[in-house]
């Protein structure tokens, strides 16, 4: 058994946010810019690295994730309420659908597309206290559960064969991984489970190689996990919360790391909230574009 490397390069801070819960980040590579959200103070982030011009607008109500639409200046959000379409030229919104109506303790956390153009998404209890969240996947048409019982979900991220998706139970330290067919899922299975020490594992991404890209919250860290759950390699960043990354550049190569400033001092963790970048030496997957 052959001991994980440490990643070579330390991310640096890219745009200082300065963001409650930073999350959800997003490269576009029609236009080259990252997106990323607050969730805690409401909003949704835009970066765009070549012109080093970055912007927020404000979001209203809570928001885990943006997913991209045809149209470049309009993405689907998930806002506590449901998934709904966002412009973001003058932040007009049209509703699309509330997964769980009758849990007004729930919100949408996480959210990604699949190779199938389906949006894969988790709910979770806001307050973080009762096992309510789920898994859902929304074709445009139909909308299925297929995974629940959770305090905190995060992902889904899915592997590039479209072949498995794999989905967090945070609270509980343990990544799921499941069969993905023709948008059949199948059961789940443990993928891999954190050891103590580790924080908690939060937003992930899958590079073309198929290693799955971890986020540590108070762990300091990301991990890029094997196909088999072994670790790889370790990332350390100079920060405690770091909740979600995603590939992007013109090689998507680098990589952009969102982080939380909840609950920590600002003179112990200077940095916390901060959007991250390094460069991984590693190709990532472009992000799907939801067109239901």
């Amino acid at each position: 058994m052959t001991s994980p490397v440490v990643h070579p390069q330390t991310p640096h801070v890219a745009v200082p946010s300065g963001c409650i819960v930073g999350e959800g980040a997003l490269w576009d590579h029609r236009t080259g810019t990252l997106f990323w959200v607050d969730i805690k103070n409401p909003g949704i982030w835009r970066y765009h690295p070549e012109s080093r011009q970055h912007s927020r607008i404000a979001a209203p109500e809570r928001i885990g994730f943006v997913a991209l639409t045809p149209d470049p200046d309009v993405v689907v959000a998930g806002f506590k309420s449901g998934l709904v379409r966002f412009d973001l030229r003058d932040g007009a919104t049209q509703p699309i659908i509330s997964p769980e109506p009758g849990n007004p303790g729930n919100r949408i956390n996480d959210g990604h597309v699949g190779p199938d153009g389906s949006l894969y998404f988790g709910t979770m209890h806001d307050d973080e206290k009762h096992p309510t969240g789920s898994f859902w996947r929304w074709d445009g048409k139909e909308l299925t559960q297929f995974h629940e019982g959770f305090i905190v979900t995060n992902g889904p991220a899915i592997s590039p064969d479209g072949r498995t998706l794999y989905a967090t139970d945070t609270i509980g330290g343990t990544v799921y991984a499941l069969d993905l067919d023709q948008g059949r899922l199948g059961e789940p299975r443990r993928f891999l489970q954190f050891d103590k020490g580790w924080g908690h594992p939060d937003g992930m991404a899958v590079d073309a190689e198929g290693h799955l890209w971890v986020c540590h919250w108070g762990g300091s860290r990301i991990s890029r996990f094997g196909p088999d759950g072994s670790v790889e390699r370790i990332m350390p960043v100079p920060t405690a919360q770091v909740t979600k990354c995603a590939f992007g550049g013109p090689d998507l190569s680098t990589l952009y790391i969102t982080t939380a400033a909840i609950g920590h001092d600002p003179h112990i963790d200077p940095m916390a909230g901060h959007l991250f970048v390094v460069e991984a030496g590693i190709r990532g997957m472009r992000a799907n574009i939801f067109e239901g």
